[in-house]
C-alpha cells in the first residue's frame, strides 16, 4: 500500500500540484478512519487534581479520544467530513458516517463540555485545538448532508464554549506566541476567524480583529531565515501572514506585508523546503507539517491577491509535493495527523484553482 500510494502521488502530481482524485482521497481517508476510534497510544495533556481524575482517554474524551491526542482527533474528524463534502462517492462512506455519529453524539459532546468547564482545564488545547474544533464546526455546517446537520447541532454547544474561552483569553494575552508548534497565536486565530465570518458572529470577529492588530500590526522583518526551527509544524512567519490577510483591508494588508516580509513580493522569491531526518521520530517528523503550512498560506495569498503573488504558485506546489509521499508511510507518528495537514493544503489549492 505504501509503495502504491507513493507512486500514485508522484505520477499524479509531478512538478505541479493537481486536484485530488477519488483514489487519492480514499487513501487519505483511510488514515483517520483507522485511528478515529483507536484509543492507544494516547497523549492526554491532562492536569490531575486527584486520583478520581485518572480515567481512560475514552472516558475523559468520548468524542475525541482517538488519533493519539485530542487535537489530532478533532482534525481527523474534520478530514473525514471535508472528504465526504468533496467526494460524494468516497469509499466506506457509510462506515465513516457511522463512526462520526458514534463519536459526535450529543451525550459524548456533553462529556467534552464538562471537561472544558473544569476550572483547572480552561487552558486545555488553547488555542490549537480550539481552532481546529471551529474548523470542524464550520465543515459540518456547510455540508448539505443530513448526518452533518445533526452532528453540527450536537457539536455547537462545545463550539460556543470554545468561543467563550477565546473571549476570556485573548484580552489577557499580552504577547503573542510565535513558536511553530501548538501554541502559535496566529494560527490559533485563523479558523476561528473563518468560522466567525461564516456564522456572522460580529462580536467574535471584532474580538479577533482587535487582538490580532494589537499583537501583530507593528511587526516588521519577520526572520524567515530562522525557519524552520527543529520541530516546527507551523510556519511562524506564514501563519502570521495568514491571519493578517484575513482581518486587514487590501491596502492595510499589502502595506503591512511590505514591512513584514518585503522579499515575498519578488518574482524570484524562494524558500528551501524543510527536510526530515527520521520520520519515525514523532517530533522531527513535524517538519512535514511545516511544508504544508507554508503551502496553504502561499495558496491563500495567491487566491486573495493573484496580481501580486501568482509567482508563489511554483513554490507552494514544491512544498506540497515534497511532503505528500510521507503522508502514508506506515508510521503512526505520521499517520495520526499529517493527512489533515495535507488536506488543509489541498483545500487552499482547490480554492485558488477554481
Amino acid at each position: 500500500m505504501k509503495n502504491y500510494f507513493f507512486g500514485l502521488l508522484l505520477f499524479s502530481f509531478g512538478m505541479n500540484a493537481q486536484k485530488l482524485s477519488l483514489d487519492q482521497a480514499n487513501h487519505l481517508a483511510s488514515l483517520p478512519i483507522k485511528c478515529l476510534q483507536q484509543e492507544y497510544p494516547n497523549k492526554l495533556n491532562q492536569l490531575l487534581l486527584d486520583s478520581t481524575e485518572m480515567l481512560s482517554p475514552k472516558q475523559l474524551h468520548p468524542a475525541f479520544y482517538g488519533c493519539f491526542d485530542w487535537h489530532s482527533s478533532v482534525h481527523g474528524h474534520w478530514s473525514l467530513v471535508y472528504l465526504l463534502n468533496h467526494f460524494p462517492d468516497l469509499a466506506n462512506k457509510n462506515e465513516i458516517i457511522d463512526k462520526l455519529r458514534t463519536n459526535l453524539s450529543k451525550e459524548n459532546i456533553q462529556v467534552e463540555i464538562n471537561y472544558f468547564s473544569k476550572n483547572h482545564e480552561k487552558s486545555f488545547e488553547r488555542t490549537y485545538g480550539w481552532n481546529w474544533l471551529l474548523k470542524l464546526q464550520l465543515e459540518l455546517e456547510i455540508s448539505k448532508e443530513p448526518y452533518a446537520k445533526e452532528l453540527a447541532k450536537n457539536l455547537k454547544p462545545l463550539s460556543d464554549l470554545i468561543i467563550l474561552r477565546y473571549t476570556e483569553f485573548l484580552p489577557k494575552l499580552l504577547y503573542p506566541v510565535r513558536a511553530g508548534t501548538h501554541n502559535n497565536t496566529a494560527f490559533g486565530l485563523t479558523f476561528a476567524w473563518d468560522y466567525a465570518v461564516y456564522s456572522n458572529n460580529l462580536s467574535f470577529q471584532n474580538l479577533i480583529i482587535e487582538n490580532a492588530k494589537r499583537l501583530f500590526l507593528s511587526d516588521e522583518n519577520c526572520p524567515i531565515n530562522w525557519e524552520p526551527s527543529g520541530t516546527d509544524f507551523l510556519s511562524p512567519c506564514m501563519e502570521e501572514i495568514g491571519i493578517m490577510s484575513r482581518i486587514l483591508s487590501e491596502k492595510e494588508f499589502l502595506l503591512w506585508l511590505k514591512k513584514f516580509n518585503k522579499s515575498i513580493f519578488k518574482n524570484d522569491f524562494d524558500w528551501e523546503v524543510a527536510r526530515v531526518s527520521d520520520r519515525t521520530d514523532g517530533h522531527l517528523v513535524h517538519l512535514d507539517g511545516l511544508n504544508f503550512s507554508r503551502a496553504w498560506n502561499f495558496y491563500h495569498l495567491i487566491k486573495l491577491y493573484p496580481k501580486q503573488f501568482s509567482h508563489l504558485k511554483t513554490l507552494a506546489d514544491k512544498h506540497l509535493n515534497f511532503s505528500l509521499p510521507s503522508v502514508v508511510d506506515g508510521n503512526y507518528e505520521v499517520e495520526h495527523w499529517l493527512a489533515s495537514f495535507a488536506l488543509r493544503a489541498f483545500e487552499e489549492f482547490d480554492s485558488t484553482n477554481k
